[in-house]
């Protein structure tokens, strides 16, 4: 079971997000609290995903992320947001943001969005994310994409798969790699760019163009 930590300040958004995921057969919604709850929440019940509102009154989103990731063994925390907290998507995302998800997600997609995080993988709803590059990048910092020059073929076969959200296991499987190789790659493709997670990789991979090509 992937085990799932809700944190929000609004009661409906909380019950919301439960009731969809609670659905899955494979998702357990561990809690689902406000901002001060939230990191006693997370050390208690030891979740495999948090999903955390970026802004709450009274409750920094951003701290409470930068105070999640420092623990032992984090969690995937992705961000819920809305469309105008693109100065905030940029400060989680430098903070080791693993996603950023609307609140008002198709219901449907939401538990394969959740396995996805559980799995290692990133995801951003297609709302935001021109919104998190430019954020992230800024509209005209074109010197981390050219750092794609930097890497080899096969590491760029594996930055691009790793941009569409795949997990260390499905990118291997695609590729024909082992975990442990993929792993090697991913680690070589973050010091090549300079960037500490996988989502500031897809991040740059997305300005770049990179494309998967299903063939090495």
């Amino acid at each position: 079971m992937i085990r799932v930590v809700i944190v929000d300040d609004e009661a409906l958004v909380r019950s919301g997000f439960s009731l969809i995921l609670g659905a899955a057969d494979d998702i357990e919604v561990a809690d689902a609290v406000d901002g001060p709850s939230a990191l006693g929440t997370v050390r208690r019940e030891e979740p495999d995903v948090v999903l955390l509102d970026i802004r709450m009154p009274g409750q920094n989103g951003l701290d409470l992320l930068a105070e999640i990731r420092g623990l032992t063994s984090p969690p995937a925390v992705a961000m819920l947001t809305t469309f105008d907290s693109d100065g905030h998507i940029a400060q989680a995302l430098r903070a080791g943001a693993a996603g950023f998800l609307v609140k008002d997600t198709d219901p449907e997609e939401l538990p394969a969005l959740v396995r996805s995080l559980a799995a290692g993988g990133i995801v951003f709803s297609p709302q935001v994310s021109r919104i998190v590059i430019d954020g992230y990048l800024g509209a005209s910092d074109h010197a981390s994409t050219d750092l794609i020059g930097s890497l080899t073929g096969r590491e760029r076969q594996v930055l691009a798969r790793l941009a569409t959200g795949q997990s260390n296991g499905e990118i291997g499987a695609g590729l024909h790699l082992s975990v442990g190789t993929v792993k090697d790659h991913v680690s070589s493709i973050l010091g090549k760019l300079g960037v500490a997670t996988r989502l500031q990789a897809a991040l740059i991979a997305e300005r770049a163009g990179l494309t998967v090509k299903d063939r090495p």
